[in-house]
């Protein structure tokens, strides 16, 4: 980085003694903390519709929304058509009016989107309140790591950012820990009977929504259905606290840098940082003299960065490897894992409870993917975590191919004389899938995107390859109710084992070792490879 002119850090010096905090001063640990809701949340409203939809599934005079397997995968598809839309408004505006202000209306939107879904009158109203949550997931997703990567000390960056997706998992689970505790308050999903034309139920019995879905013909007066609401009402809460918290926040002092308000930058800065250990003249030195040279450089628009065909490649690169990722299969497991466990042979109540093992792997993947990644490489991490997954795919179609079909009865459901350790065999293989996916392929493909692009088409560039994951993520949400009632569960997981075993391979033959590599050597490798990523 270039030396700041003699004359420009002596007017900074100057207005750091001159400018005030701009406000009390406020820890980067309390700042983290607070920021890190929008990560929570993000987390949470991903998470909770896993333990909603087996009560949404139930019919409306039960309480529920009578989903067919078209609207089940709509209710989590549409979100996440709401996240690619976020992600892209949510970085513009952040751009514009700023990383703190855009998560106070982001808690805003939260709030809604949480109140919304549990207050819909209808499945019209649920579709338009999960994509407004959608709209504030994917603008979270933007815009949470940039505040804390800019707020942050240089030495404590890196934790910082990769705290934001710890949280992320730690919502997850919250949200299936929170269905559990409220499907063992309210029961499992189960109704009251009307009218039974087989007449094995009398009228005002209440039974298992299982066991009446699996009958049929069975008119029902009353029930437990109204579960999914509260579920979903509850991530109102940290929404309501991130409102507050993000208020005592300061904003970013590198976004001021970048509109020419060093005052402000200063009065910002100086709210976070510690006087003595510190030098914000210094550091807000640094911030203009970089702004100053990023103005210098050639700016790239994403259509002029794909007419050069060495970025071309590498941006295609990104975008397959963000493809690959989510068909892992990641999000069935965390948005449809008693749905899973149902297939296997587990009651409703018991699936959502089990989902909170789901979770809990998360979040130990997370943490182990993160450890991981400060002592081995990127290569390394990536594939065994892939490896994990890939071997837990397979063994998850073996195990539904020979230890329950043999088992299913006429009417789908799994017979009462299957062994019994054959369903925790699922939630073992779930638990082994997710230990794998957050210490392997979840934590790299974020870390390695930060680092590939080069810098003058980075941020267009990272924008497109998000956006191309979250389309991925959504298509993959909405196929998977249809592929399960349709297809089974073999044929659905032996077809993301097949997919999977291919990611691998290609993993093996295309990702690049860049720990050990500046950006800029980064850069300069590509660009006198053309492209083809060979670095080892």
């Amino acid at each position: 980085m270039s030396s700041t002119p003699a004359a420009e850090s002596a007017r900074v010096r100057d207005l750091v003694r001159s400018t005030p905090a701009s406000g009390p001063r406020r820890s980067i640990g309390l700042l983290a903390v607070v920021a890190c809701l929008g990560g929570f949340l993000f987390g949470y409203d991903t998470g909770v519709i896993s333990g909603a939809l087996p009560y949404m599934l139930m019919p409306e005079a039960a309480g529920g929304l009578g989903l067919s397997a078209l609207e089940e995968g709509l209710i989590g598809g549409i979100l996440l058509l709401g996240c690619a839309v976020g992600a892209v408004v949510g970085g513009r505006l952040s751009d514009r009016y700023g990383r703190r202000h855009n998560l106070l209306v982001l808690a805003v939107v939260f709030l809604v989107g949480a109140l919304g879904c549990a207050l819909a009158p209808n499945l019209t109203t649920v579709y338009l309140a999960r994509f407004v949550l959608g709209l504030a997931v994917g603008g979270a997703s933007t815009t949470v790591p940039v505040y804390l990567s800019e707020s942050a000390p240089k030495e404590q960056r890196g934790m910082l950012v990769a705290v934001d997706q710890l949280m992320i998992v730690t919502g997850q689970f919250a949200a299936f820990v929170v269905n559990a505790i409220i499907a063992s308050i309210q029961g499992g999903p189960s109704a009251q009977v009307a009218n039974d034309p087989s007449g094995t139920y009398q009228a005002g019995e209440t039974v298992s929504w299982d066991a009446l879905a699996a009958l049929g013909g069975v008119a029902v007066s009353d029930g437990n259905g109204h579960a999914w609401r509260w579920m979903l009402a509850i991530c109102s809460l940290p929404a309501v606290a991130l409102w507050i918290g993000i208020r005592m926040m300061p904003e970013s002092a590198r976004w001021h840098v970048r509109r020419g308000e060093l005052a402000a930058a200063i009065g910002c800065l100086k709210r976070i940082r510690v006087e003595g250990r510190h030098d914000v003249a210094v550091e807000v030195a640094e911030m203009a003299d970089n702004h100053r040279q990023e103005e210098a450089r050639e700016k790239l628009s994403l259509a002029r960065a794909f007419s050069v065909p060495w970025l071309r490649s590498i941006i295609v690169f990104g975008g397959i490897f963000a493809v690959l990722q989510q068909l892992t299969g990641v999000n069935t497991m965390m948005y449809y894992a008693p749905r899973v466990l149902m297939a296997a042979g587990f009651d409703a109540q018991a699936s959502i409870i089990l989902n909170v093992f789901t979770g809990l792997a998360s979040v130990v993947g997370a943490i182990l993917g993160l450890l991981a990644l400060r002592r081995f490489g990127r290569r390394q991490v990536l594939l065994v975590g892939q490896t994990v997954l890939t071997l837990s795919l397979i063994a998850m179609t073996a195990i539904f191919l020979l230890g329950i079909n043999p088992h299913l009865e006429a009417s789908g459901a799994v017979s009462p004389d299957i062994p019994g350790f054959v369903p925790y065999l699922v939630v073992v293989v779930i638990v082994l899938f997710m230990l794998g996916m957050q210490a392997g392929p979840g934590p790299v493909m974020w870390v390695m995107l930060s680092e590939i692009f080069p810098s003058a088409v980075r941020g267009a560039a990272t924008g497109f390859v998000v956006m191309i994951l979250w389309i991925a993520n959504m298509i993959v949400t909405f196929t998977f109710p249809l592929m399960m009632s349709g297809l089974g569960p073999v044929v659905t997981y032996g077809l993301f084992a097949v997919i999977n075993i291919g990611a691998v391979t290609w993993y093996y033959l295309r990702i690049p070792e860049t720990r050990k590599f500046t950006l800029e050597r980064i850069e300069w490798e590509f660009r006198e490879a053309g492209g083809v990523i060979r670095l080892r």
